[in-house]
């Protein structure tokens, strides 16, 4: 009778070992490189959580299509090199789809719209042309879009303006509530952020760009992601969370 117990205990051992291990296969996990310093797309809560819409999008997808993330925190400009290297799996972090980045990785489906805003402080009495005209110093973060408009813009086109890059936009946006730049040019939803936050400063105007979000993986989707991100924002979008997502971020 031992001996029997003892044979099915084995059996059972193997057999639970077996079907755990075929569950495993079958639910990867994929990691989130974001830049977690951009309100309201992604930043870390009072309680010290990863939060925002990129982010909270990021998990109801792995959770509709049946596989796990973990989110990390990554310098904006060295996510698309860490996604090309294989370090991480998709890139959440605001990425405004461009033919230079889709040279060296894939996009999901647009998932947001966006123009780009110019930050000022309200005592500078600067409007929209006199923020970005001669001898005037603007900041945006390192490899953003935002920074590409103020060389491709004004700097190439013999403008004389300085720009000062930042490793996040919230360090630029100190920086112009401090008086060291003169304005900052950043995405329009963070800027509306950014000015919730710091009331000192306002937006002179709205430079129309018609920049549309994407997620990002590694150029030929070896693994199968973006069917799986495109498959669940339908989903989302189609169970209403969605909507309630972009009310909580965005108030709208």
């Amino acid at each position: 009778m031992k001996r029997k117990m003892l044979v099915v205990g084995i059996l059972f051992a193997f057999f639970l070992s077996f079907f755990t291990g075929i569950s495993f296969a079958e639910k990867p996990t994929y990691i989130v490189a974001s830049d977690i310093s951009w309100p309201p797309f992604e930043y870390v809560d009072e309680q010290g959580r990863y939060v925002g819409f990129d982010l909270d999008v990021m998990r109801e997808i792995a959770k509709i299509e049946g596989y796990d993330i973990k989110i990390v925190d990554v310098a904006f400009d060295s996510i698309i090199p860490g996604v090309v290297a294989g370090k991480y799996d998709i890139g959440a972090s605001g990425f405004t789809i461009t033919e230079k980045r889709d040279e060296v990785v894939d996009f999901s489906d647009p998932y947001w719209s966006s123009d780009q805003a110019i930050l000022v402080r309200k005592d500078s009495g600067l409007n929209i042309i006199t923020a970005l005209s001669q001898g005037r110093t603007i900041g945006a973060q390192r490899g953003t879009t935002g920074a590409s408009w103020i060389k491709e813009n004004l700097i190439e086109k013999g403008v004389d303006v300085k720009l000062k890059l930042y490793e996040t936009y919230p360090m630029a946006v100190l920086d112009l509530v401090n008086g060291n730049v003169d304005a900052v040019i950043q995405d329009e939803p963070a800027s509306r952020a950014s000015v919730a936050k710091e009331k000192n400063i306002m937006i002179a105007g709205i430079i129309v760009t018609g920049e549309q979000f994407g997620f990002l993986v590694k150029e030929g989707d070896p693994k199968g992601i973006l069917p799986k991100i495109n498959e669940g924002m339908k989903k989302l979008k189609a169970s209403g969370k969605w909507d309630e997502l972009v009310e909580k971020y965005f108030g709208k």
